[in-house]
């Protein structure tokens, strides 16, 4: 029997870099948030799908299609990150072996990558599993059952890490040769995904461009 995991989004921020709530910076055919909510969605190995909201709540959802998962809000989100942990791991499935964090700022991470850690994870059950690009650290990760405990007495921002490097000898790494999925926390940042985004459309229609001649080409 497969091992539950629960996948746990973290879509609490206060945006206090940026201003405006980032989780609806537009992205793509949705908002920030939708889309990583998307490429969560179209992971298959996620068994539940959990969302912590804080700041701006009702207006996250009412814009943000959530799809498949579960909606709980953090009243205590200006606290970090690991407020966003207690309230989510509050709401799991009682069935849940394993919580996999995603971060709700990092539109670059891919339902391959979900896929992949969760299988690796499934595969060894170490106690932290973490997704290593091209040697950087970072997210998602996953934490057993065994540390959930740990995870809700956790305070403050990036208090995972702090799980990571008290267990270092149990950690599991799982290496891909893909680019670090940055954070948006700033105008700056955003304004270097929209770029890059620009860039990932232009060679698309590009590509579209070259196979339809090359179509027109044979049916000459």
């Amino acid at each position: 029997m497969r091992q539950f995991i629960s996948g746990l989004i973290l879509g609490a921020g206060a945006s206090q870099r940026l201003g405006p709530p980032k989780q609806l910076l537009p992205f793509r055919d949705t908002t920030m948030l939708g889309w990583v909510v998307k490429q969560a969605g179209n992971a298959t190995a996620l068994d539940e799908l959990i969302v912590v909201l804080g700041r701006a709540a009702d207006e996250l959802r009412e814009r943000v299609d959530f799809g498949r998962a579960r909606v709980v809000e953090n009243p205590v989100f200006t606290e970090g990150c690991s407020s966003s942990y207690r309230a989510g791991l509050e709401a799991l499935n009682p069935q849940s072996k394993a919580i996999m964090i995603i971060l709700g700022d990092q539109p670059g991470i891919l339902p391959e990558v979900i896929d992949r850690l969760a299988e690796e994870w499934r595969r060894k059950e170490a106690l932290i599993a973490l997704c290593s690009y091209d040697g950087r650290r970072g997210h998602p990760m996953i934490f057993a059952q065994p540390l959930f405990e740990q995870l809700k007495a956790l305070h403050g921002d990036k208090a995972a890490w702090k799980l990571v490097d008290a267990n270092a000898p149990l950690v599991e790494e799982v290496n891909f040769n893909l680019p670090f999925p940055d954070d948006i926390n700033t105008a700056a940042d955003f304004e270097r995904l929209a770029a890059t985004g620009k860039t990932e459309r232009a060679l698309m229609e590009t590509d579209i461009s070259h196979a339809k001649a090359q179509r027109r080409k044979e049916s000459v």
